[in-house]
This record gives structure tokens, sequence and C-alpha cells, in this order.
């Protein structure tokens, strides 16, 4: 894989924006496509993972419905997770229709949206600059850097990988719009462009990528005088324009942007994800100094962790040092002018980073490695562009070049496999992030909730009680240990841990979860006006949690509203037909006076029911409560 192509390869006017310029080309997709393809094969083996992958796909009605015109306007209509990404959800949508709840099918979905990612990118260089090796090298980085697995092993992560796509075509189409300026040209780029904030918002900086892309390679800009070198590998030449004009062509790409922002606040303060935890300061303070952790994790990629909470913040002196050492990069890259990469591949990394840099806390990360899956690639175009323009300068052999790059894909393909590995589960996910993270009470929360899952509630337990202990202030955490204790009959303990979660939590769910867990607590107090509110409340946030209305059913029956009981049991039979509910429909039919309808009711439980013996005997047990 050699880097010292300097002398670009002559364009071709007969071929397309999107076409091979040359014939090898094709040849080198492939490559590209194979080696994403057996460098993330482990990740077909993989499960989903209790980490948004229940609320994206295995858990979510809409989602699990597939496709049809009831989800589509969902889809559109949805801020569910804080989020506006009508795409996403679509794409989810058909993965269902197709694959069900097989992870499999989902995963390698995701896999194949990254290596189109990654061919789109060695397309895009490759036809902008005219490097074909430097153009390859740093899509093959795209392909196997261990920092990109969470964005593709992470089934929910799929709004990366659709936005990033999108991304990439916008951009060509602004390289075909440049060649000849017309409106059809950028109605184009601003369809590709609404598409990508239609999959997800961090897309949202591409009209700034585009006016550093005028700079270089397209070299539309000209900042300080004729002396400065243009030359940078373009393919064809486009006339310089007035820094202002360039700034106006980019006007309308800003509307769209202004817009997502807009309705991006707007879903994330609806759906609790803006968080007010932290000060400005501390913001700024972590802003800068995971600038520099990801430039670490860019080089060596180790450590990498699915949550990075925020933690307790070095000394001043290490966040000035941090300060300092990303202003000397860019005094250095601003004085380079004669390489243009250097400034334009800065600047991609700074700028695509700034909406989830942390200067708005979203929820409890301090960082995250599916954040770089776009910046990197302003790094790897600075480290390959540099590289080879040295070696160039020093007559260096590009076999030797050729052997370091292979060296180097090698390695991080080796720890991308590695990492991989990590997601095959939720018990390896979070045990291993518990591992490379310190305290982390997200990670123990998640950790205890897989094995519950696994029906392991002994061995979750501590990990609930670490939670709490590194954060006091955890819903989750508390819920659980509530949860915990009321099954082993400290009710008064886990009533108040219930309270806490309800006053403390601004998640519906969990709310919801928190009230229902604690009507049944008072319940089983026998104080049925509590518990008849609190499964009101909880109802009120999830009308159709089935535990709730057996539950209120419950409580109306005992404190003698057996007609009312009647109305939550059959809205109960309505949502989920079982044995149980018939028997519990029937019995308060009968106590109600509509015998007629209890027995119809008692023969549709006989008539559904595998074992009658056994659900009549659970529905009596429930009464007896």
């Amino acid at each position: 894989m050699p880097l010292t192509d300097t002398k670009p390869s002559p364009p071709n006017s007969k071929q397309g924006w999107l076409l091979f310029h040359e014939n090898h080309d094709l040849a080198l997709c492939l490559l590209l496509v194979l080696l994403t393809l057996l460098v993330y094969s482990p990740v077909a083996r993989n499960q989903f993972v209790n980490f948004d992958d229940d609320r994206y796909i295995t858990g979510n009605t809409h989602v699990k419905a597939g496709l049809s015109w009831t989800t589509v306007t969902w889809a559109f209509l949805s801020t569910e997770q804080a989020n506006w990404h009508p795409l996403t959800w679509l794409s989810h949508a058909l993965d269902d229709q197709l694959f069900g709840m097989n992870p499999a099918g989902h995963h390698y979905v995701n896999l194949l949206w990254h290596a189109c990612n990654v061919v789109l990118l060695f397309l895009l260089l490759q036809w902008a600059t005219g490097f074909t090796w430097r153009s390859l090298m740093v899509a093959a980085l795209l392909a196997v850097h261990p920092m990109n697995v969470e964005s593709v092993a992470w089934a929910a992560e799929r709004k990366s990988l659709i936005s990033t796509c999108f991304f990439f075509l916008a951009i060509m189409a602004y390289g075909w719009y440049v060649r000849k300026p017309s409106i059809r040209r950028y109605a184009l780029l601003a369809l590709l462009f609404a598409l990508g904030l239609m999959a997800k918002p961090m897309v949202i900086t591409l009209p700034f990528v585009l006016l550093a892309l005028d700079y270089w390679p397209l070299a539309r800009m000209n900042l300080f005088g004729s002396a400065e070198d243009r030359s940078g590998g373009l393919r064809f030449s486009v006339p310089v324009q007035p820094l202002g004009r360039l700034v106006l062509e980019k006007l309308p790409l800003l509307v769209f942007s202004f817009a997502s922002a807009v309705i991006t606040v707007v879903a994330q303060k609806r759906g609790g994800a803006v968080r007010g935890d932290y000060s400005l300061a501390v913001m700024l303070e972590n802003a800068v100094l995971s600038y520099v952790r990801y430039l670490r994790k860019a080089i060596w990629p180790s450590h990498l962790a699915v949550f990075y909470p925020y933690g307790s913040l070095p000394g001043a002196w290490v966040v000035a040092a941090s300060a300092t050492f990303l202003l000397l990069l860019t005094a250095i890259v601003l004085l380079s002018r004669r390489h243009r990469h250097l400034a334009v591949g800065w600047f991609w990394y700074l700028g695509v980073l700034v909406p989830v840099i942390g200067l708005v806390q979203i929820g409890d990360a301090g960082m995250a490695d599916r954040y770089a899956y776009i910046p990197f690639i302003g790094l790897f175009v600075i480290v390959v562009w540099s590289v080879s323009d040295w070696a160039a300068r020093r007559a260096i052999s590009a076999k030797y070049l050729a052997l370091a790059a292979v060296l180097i894909v090698a390695a991080f393909s080796a720890g991308t496999r590695i990492q991989i590995g990590y997601w095959r589960d939720s018990v390896a996910l979070w045990t291993h992030t518990i591992e490379v993270t310190g305290p982390n009470f997200v990670a123990q929360d998640n950790l205890g909730a897989a094995l519950l899952a696994q029906g392991r509630s002994d061995d979750a337990i501590p990990h609930f009680r670490a939670a709490i202990e590194i954060n006091p202030q955890d819903p989750i955490g508390q819920l659980n240990v509530g949860l915990y204790e009321h099954q082993h009959g400290k009710i008064k303990e886990a009533i108040a841990r219930y309270l806490f979660v309800v006053r403390k939590t601004p998640d519906p769910d969990l709310q919801a979860s928190a009230l229902g867990n604690l009507a049944s607590a008072y319940r089983m107090l026998g104080d049925y006006a509590h518990a008849r509110a609190s499964y009101e409340a909880a109802l009120r946030l999830a009308p159709d949690n089935t535990f709730d209305l057996v539950g209120l059913g419950l409580v109306e029956q005992k404190t003698g509203d057996a007609s009312q009981a009647a109305n939550y049991f059959h809205r109960l039979v309505e949502l989920q037909p079982t044995d149980v509910g018939y028997l519990l429909l029937a019995r308060s039919l009968e106590l109600s006076g509509r015998l007629d309808q209890s027995h119809a009711a008692s023969q549709l439980a006989r008539q559904i029911s595998p074992d009658l013996d056994n659900a009549q005997r659970t529905a009596s047990q429930l009464l007896a409560q």
C-alpha cells in the first residue's frame, strides 16, 4: 500500500463524478470491502446488548411491527430516545421485517453500511485529490481502526453509519456542484445533507466541512495570496471564489443545520437527555481533555469502552497543559500554509467533534468512541499525506512505506478483532468496561441488569449496590436494590428507594417502573389508597403496562369496586389475552353481578389455556394477596 503517489492520476473527462477513473479502482474497492468484512466477521456471532438495543430494536413495538405506513408515520413524528432520526427508525424496522430478532442479520447490515462508507471515502478522496494509494490508506484506517468498533458492533448505533454514508455522498455532490454550479446539483447536495440529518444530527457540521474543503483539496479559496501553493493533488481546476461568496453559498445548508439543532435540543429536553449536573467550567475542562484523549486513542487505541464516565477531573495544570498543546498544534497547522491538508485535517477533527464534545451535557458520558467515526478521518488525512510528502522529499522507496502501512493496518485489525469480542453479549461488554474505566456506576448498573436477565439476581445485586456507592443519586441502582429488598420482604426499605427514584429521575420509563413497584409494595402492606394512586400514576406514564393493570384491578376488587376492577381486567385481556387474565376478569364480572359475561370470560380462559389448573391456581393466589 505505497503512499508516495506524488503525481495525481490525470482527470478523465469521460468519467462521472462517482465512477471509477481507472480500471484498478474497482479492484481496490473490492479489496477494501474484503478487508472490512474479514476483520469484522465475528460481529455476526454477537448478541444484542442491554444498552439501547432494547429501546431501538428488541423492545420497541414500533420497530418490531416492521415497515408499514403506521411505522413510517411514527418514525417521522417521533422524538423517542431523545432524538429525531426517522431514517434510523425505518432502517431498524426494515431489519426486523427481514431478520426478526435474529441479531446476526442486524449486525451484518451494520457491517455492510460500514463497508459502504469505507469505499465511499476512498472514492471521494481519490476523485478529489488524485492520490490513489494515499486515499486507499485513509479508507483502510477508517475500516479497521479499533475506535470504530462501537459504531459497527453496536446494533443500535446504526444511526452513525447511515448519517456518515449520506455525509460522504453530500460531499461528493458538492464536488459535482463546484465543477459546474447549478440549482439542480445544489438541490442534490441539500437533499443528501437532509437525509444525513434524518439519520443522526451529528453531521450538522457539513457546511463548515465544505468550507474547509474549499481551501483543500478543491482550492476554491485563497486566503493568503497567490504565493501559496494550491496544487494539493487536485484532479481538476475550479475558479477561486471570494470568501464572502463561499460563505453565502453555504447559507441554505446552514438553515438545515439550524433547524436540525433546534429539533435535536427540543427532542433531548423532552426525553430528559439534557442534564445540568456540571457547571460550564467543568464541561469546558472536560471538552479540552477529551480532545487530547481522542488524539491519544487515535494513535494508541487501548482501554476502549462503551461508556466513559465524567469522573473527577485532574488538576488545573493538566487542563492548562492540554489546552496549550491543542493551541500549539493549531498554530503549527496555521503556519504551514504550503501544506493545506494540515489545516483542513486538523479543523475537520476539531470542528466535527464540536456537537458531541460535551459543551452541552447529554447524559453522564464524558466522551464516546462512536463520536470519533467521522472526526478521525481528518487525523488520518494529516498522517497519511504528511508521511507521504516526507517520504517523497527523501526519495524513500515505496516498498518500505507499503510494508509500514500493511503492519499498521494489521495491528489495528488485530485490535479491532479483540474489541469486537467484548461486544459478544452484555455481560462481556460491561465487565470489560468496568475493568478499563474504574468507578463507573452506569457500567455497574448495566452489568447488574445483564445478570438479572440471566436469572442471577444474587450475582447482580452487588453491582447495583456498587453503582449506588459510586453515585448515591443513581436511580437505576436504587430501583433495582429496592426491587431486591421488596422480593426479600423488606417492604418499607423498598418503598423508600422507590420514592427516591420517583423524585429524582427525569426518565418517564424509570418513573413508571418505580411507581408500579411502589404500588405493589403498598398493596402488600394493605395500604390500598396509596397503592391505587401509585398504579394510576404509573399507568398515566405507561398506559399499556399489563402488570400495573393487574395490580390496579386487584386493588379495586379488594376495596369492593368489582365493576371498576372488571374494566381494568378487560383492558388487560385486550392488550394481552391470557388464561389468567380472563379468569381474573371472570371473577370480577361475577362479583359485579354480570354472570353471563363472567361465564363467557371463563370459557375463553378454557379455550386458550394450555394448563387450566395452573392458571386457576395463579389467579387464586393473585386474588388472595
